[in-house]
């Protein structure tokens, strides 16, 4: 696939077949996706590789199940590593102070860059990805799944197998509402309707407005999909594992 097709064209794969993933080339586009950029070149993160069909099961659980969890071959939880470093440290015996919020984002930052790379390689080889952006919601429950340690925090997960059939194409918002030049710039209310058209207009969403009973897009994402109440929820939790882990 000429990269500029698959730029132009990928999408989230939810259904997936039964074809083995070969573990060689799960290896081989993990060597390849190190390559990433990394801040200050410590490559603060590790990844999980989830095949056992058991333990598919009890991680699929806390992504609450959906589709793309429980149909595909294996699933890759990406974290945020800072134990492998800091241990590093602690046997040259160089003074590791890295269990703070600062070296938490550092390591989120690595972890994400890392995840993304990963996500193109596997899928310019064909393979399908879905991210699950459940994985801080049950973090504390994941950590345990996957026996991470301290300084060690789940921060993506990707659902990873041969596509059963193509991504659906969805919208995105238009350059002009992301590209910001020189400094931050604050639209109107009236330019924030405009940039957010492309979603509003999409038919998709505009069936998950009737479906809700809502008036409009923004108030089954606030209302519906991610409601205050949940955020704050697993705001906590996330919180408290971040505490348990040493970041904070």
């Amino acid at each position: 696939m000429q990269s500029g097709d698959y730029f132009t064209t990928r999408a989230t794969i939810r259904k997936f077949s039964d074809r083995e993933v070969p573990e060689a080339l799960v290896e081989e586009t993990v060597r390849r996706a190190m390559k990433a950029p990394t801040t200050g070149n410590m490559q603060l993160y590790s990844v999980i590789e989830t095949r056992d069909p058991e333990h598919r099961k009890a991680l699929a659980e806390q992504h609450f199940n959906q589709p793309a969890s429980t149909g595909c071959q294996l699933m890759l939880t990406v974290c945020a590593d800072f134990n492998r470093f800091t241990r590093w440290c602690t046997i040259n015996h160089a003074d590791a102070g890295f269990d703070n919020l600062l070296s938490y984002q550092t390591a989120v930052t690595d972890a994400i860059i890392f995840a993304q790379q990963l996500t193109t390689l596997l899928e310019m080889q064909g393979l399908g990805v879905c991210w699950l952006g459940t994985v801080t919601y049950n973090a504390d429950k994941i950590s345990d799944l996957l026996g991470l340690p301290t300084l060690t925090v789940p921060v993506a997960c990707l659902a990873v197998g041969w596509p059963e059939e193509g991504g659906e194409p969805t919208e995105r918002l238009g350059v002009e509402a992301v590209l910001h030049r020189e400094t931050y710039r604050q639209d109107s209310d009236e330019k924030i309707v405009e940039l957010f058209r492309p979603k509003d207009d999409y038919a998709p969403n505009q069936k998950f407005i009737a479906e809700n009973g809502k008036e409009n897009l923004a108030q089954v994402f606030a209302e519906v999909r991610y409601p205050r109440e949940m955020n704050e929820s697993f705001s906590k939790s996330f919180l408290q594992l971040l505490k348990d882990k040493k970041f904070i």
